[in-house]
């Protein structure tokens, strides 16, 4: 039932995209046939002469999270919406003569061998690529490490990108999205960028209509939350068993991940779940839990984005001017209730995260969340003034906090290539 539910939603009301020139090279982004996200992406090979290609890594934030039932395969169902903004990390790459791949960064937490994702991608895209030669990673992390912001995911699709560079050679759409969701399930999402929503375990990916940029502040805690313990607390609230019965840290191979394999992971990265850990919470939290099963809280948030997608397509005027507060749609969507399940297992866990979104209501935030599994929680604002006066009051009271914005999928493919 979520499964229909969610294609028909977005068969039905998907936006096309315009024909977009891509940066330094010679094709278009094309336009998207409704329900494919493979059609509008760059497929024209890039003519760039240096042997060592520098792309951003852009991060995301997750504008609703909904948790559905556990798969056999031990992953659960997801429906989310995801959006890129501009923080990011940098990524050199170059092929030299010889074999292997070695990954560079002063990061002590990422590591070097094949449970980063930047290795797993390029291990696999060298022979579809038919290319050979020792492949050089060079991460410069900017973006929190274990912060749901999709960093480690979002790295190894630009690794990708920037081996297509220095090959001049490409993979046609339908393929890169095949090789990103072997090695993680957040992995396509950002061979689409902007507005996009997320099914399935969270690598089904369908571009939404773009939303105009949006004033965002990030909080980032110094601690990380892990995405497998998280799962397996909301199951075990709904009196579930956890499916999968090993060791949470053992199961490198199922998540991206650009942190050590220490069972430390978050963000929605893989998606990954249940698996067992976590400590218990409040009663409150648990009735919250089990109000409704999993598949009737699918539903209800499909039914949330069907109106939503519903009220921008219908060329019905809206009941406050476009100069109004409710002139942007990002925040018309929010402000319908859209929920981060995460958030009810995560903020009795670690109480700080819970405080970060009060701060950001109380500095102004229209609208605060946690992202993927945390750490990162944001708060979108009416403006950038809004935002920029909200981040002064937060580094007083000792938030690590930053001001970015949200990317539309056309501002997303430039600012990849804008080195």
């Amino acid at each position: 039932m979520y499964q229909k539910t969610a294609e028909l939603v977005m068969v039905s009301r998907i936006a096309r995209v315009e024909s977009v020139k891509c940066p330094h090279s010679t094709a278009r982004l094309g336009r998207i046939i409704l329900g494919n996200p493979c059609q509008f992406l760059p497929t024209r090979l890039y003519n760039h002469r240096s042997m060592r290609v520098t792309v951003k890594s852009l991060a995301k934030i997750n504008v609703g999270l909904r948790i559905g039932p556990a798969r056999r395969d031990g992953f659960h169902e997801l429906l989310t919406v995801y959006q890129t903004v501009g923080l990011h990390d940098v990524i050199h790459v170059s092929v030299r003569r010889g074999s292997g791949i070695e990954i560079r960064c002063a990061d002590p937490r990422v590591p070097r061998d094949r449970s980063n994702t930047c290795y797993r991608i390029a291990e696999r895209a060298m022979p579809a690529l038919g290319a050979k030669g020792r492949v050089v990673i060079e991460i410069d992390k900017r973006l929190p490490v274990q912060g749901g912001m999709g960093g480690a995911s979002a790295n190894a699709v630009a690794t990708l990108l920037a081996l297509e560079r220095v090959l001049r050679k490409s993979l046609n759409q339908a393929e890169k999205l095949r090789v990103a969701a072997e090695v993680g399930s957040d992995l396509p999402l950002f061979l689409v960028g902007g507005a996009v929503l997320g099914v399935g375990r969270g690598e089904r990916v369908f571009p939404l209509p773009d939303f105009p940029p949006t004033a965002c502040v990030v909080l980032t805690p110094e601690m990380g939350v892990s995405t497998p313990k998280a799962f397996a607390e909301w199951d075990r609230k709904r009196g579930l068993k956890p499916s999968f019965s090993g060791d949470p840290d053992a199961a490198p191979q199922r998540r991206p991940s650009t942190v050590a394999a220490t069972g430390t992971e978050s963000g929605t990265d893989g998606c990954i779940g249940p698996y067992p850990g976590g400590r218990g919470s409040d009663a409150d939290d648990v009735g919250k839990l089990t109000a409704l099963d999993p598949s009737a809280r699918m539903k209800e948030l499909g039914h949330g984005l069907s109106a939503w997608l519903s009220e921008l397509h219908s060329g019905a005027p809206s009941v406050v001017g476009r100069g109004g507060r409710a002139g942007n749609p990002l925040l018309r969507l929010v402000r319908a209730g859209i929920e981060n399940d995460f958030e009810q297992v995560v903020f009795p866990e670690y109480p700080e995260l819970g405080e970060a979104k009060r701060a950001l209501l109380r500095a102004g935030a229209e609208y605060a969340s946690l992202s993927g599994s945390g750490s990162t929680v944001y708060g979108l604002f009416s403006s950038r003034q809004a935002a920029s006066r909200a981040v002064g009051r937060l580094r007083k009271a000792g938030w690590a906090a930053q001001v970015t914005a949200t990317l539309s999928r056309a501002a997303y493919w430039r600012r990849i290539f804008d080195c």
